[in-house]
């Protein structure tokens, strides 16, 4: 065998080797990674803080009614969910006793306003008797000690009168005193409102609610004419929320109608509720009345508003590693690689962008997928058609 034909067979064997290793390579070679991406686009980022537990839609007025005094129920003139107007009676207890007593301070009254008339008539006698002595005295006709006489007798008259004037406002005291504790035994509206839970019937026995007694009222009355949100802030965000800013409200119960609102109040110290964070509660007015709505009760989230910059740089605030820095594609390599940012404002949406990529770089927003790390061959995936109301501005 001549020494061409083994080297061409020596060539032939390390070609079929050689194919053989590249095709084992080219089988066995990492893939790129299909990641998601987005562009980096301008639009408005605000900063916000939201609430951290469900805010409450709450009354401005709202009252739980119970009688300074027990008592069984006599009268019950309203009933769940009635209209009533400021003054209109509720409810009245048993008082038969009371009027009674009213009854006899009235007669006694009456007895001493007629004492009173008596004793002032013969007290008005005694001082003209009196004037008609003093006058002959000083003619001399009669002596000073007769005169005397008339004029002490006519002292005592009047002195008389006036204990029987007393007597008079003393029964009139005594009458007002009765009404009073008759008072004690109704209930009347404070203000014009809704009757919105009572507890007790007729015939049954209402007990006084004093505060820190766990007794349910009598009647709970909601003027729901206006309405207002209380939430718990953490007391972390509570120095950052100013009376004014405004507000975006939402509810569990209209979750397609969000609504608008500004801080009314923040509270001036801090809840502490055991196993519970501390927190702040914030007052919220509707921008427009919500009344007809909202139902006293409804569990609110509100997103306060502390800054708001349009047409700004922005990337998804869940495309940011370690706050600062973002993952893209180099171009040339086709491998992953990160790009350090300089952030401004931002919140659990979007994060505005000061420098660091420029506006159409597209940003790797799939970081939870496997195999998405620095140096990875990487592919962009073709991009999700977004919702038709996903890019619509927020009214």
């Amino acid at each position: 065998m001549n020494t061409s034909l083994i080297v061409r067979r020596v060539l032939a064997v390390l070609i079929v080797l050689g194919l053989l290793v590249a095709g084992g390579w080219w089988m066995t070679r990492p893939k790129p990674v299909a990641v998601v991406t987005k562009p980096v686009e301008r639009g408005v980022v605000e900063a916000t803080i939201v609430n951290t537990r469900a805010g409450t839609v709450e009354a401005c007025q709202r009252t739980k009614l119970s009688a300074i005094i027990g008592g069984r129920i006599e009268l019950l003139e309203v009933k769940e969910g009635d209209r009533v107007k400021k003054g209109q009676r509720l409810m009245k207890l048993w008082n038969d006793d009371q009027k009674a007593q009213q009854f006899l301070a009235e007669k006694q009254r009456a007895s001493s306003f007629q004492r009173q008339a008596e004793v002032c008539a013969t007290a008005a006698s005694a001082e003209r008797e009196a004037k008609r002595q003093a006058d002959l005295r000083a003619k001399g006709f009669i002596s000073e000690a007769r005169d005397d006489v008339a004029r002490t007798e006519a002292e005592v008259r009047r002195a008389a009168c006036d204990t029987a004037k007393a007597d008079v406002a003393q029964a009139d005291a005594r009458i007002a005193v009765t009404r009073a504790e008759q008072g004690r035994t109704i209930l009347v509206a404070p203000f014009d409102g809704t009757v919105a839970k009572i507890v007790g019937e007729l015939g049954e026995y209402s007990t006084p609610s004093p505060p820190g007694v766990q007794t349910p009222p009598a009647i709970d009355l909601i003027d729901e004419s206006c309405l207002y949100i209380k939430a718990p802030m953490d007391e972390v965000d509570a120095p950052k929320i100013k009376p004014g800013l405004p507000v975006r409200v939402s509810l569990d119960a209209l979750p397609k109608q969000p609504l608008k609102g500004s801080v009314k109040r923040v509270a001036p110290y801090v809840s502490a509720v055991e196993k519970q964070a501390r927190t702040v509660d914030v007052d919220i007015d509707f921008e427009i009345p919500a009344t007809g709505r909202l139902l006293v009760g409804y569990s609110a989230d509100v997103e306060v508003v502390l800054d708001s910059r349009p047409n700004v740089l922005r990337v998804p605030t869940a495309a940011l590693i370690a706050g600062s820095k973002v993952m893209v594609i180099n171009a040339e390599t086709g491998k992953l690689e990160e790009r350090k940012i300089k952030t401004g404002i931002a919140n659990w949406e979007y994060t505005e962008v000061l420098e660091g990529v420029a506006e159409g770089e597209r940003i790797v927003t799939s970081l939870e997928r496997e195999g998405v790390k620095v140096g990875a061959g990487a592919t962009a995936a073709p991009p999700v058609p977004a919702p038709a109301n996903e890019n619509k501005p927020a009214k």
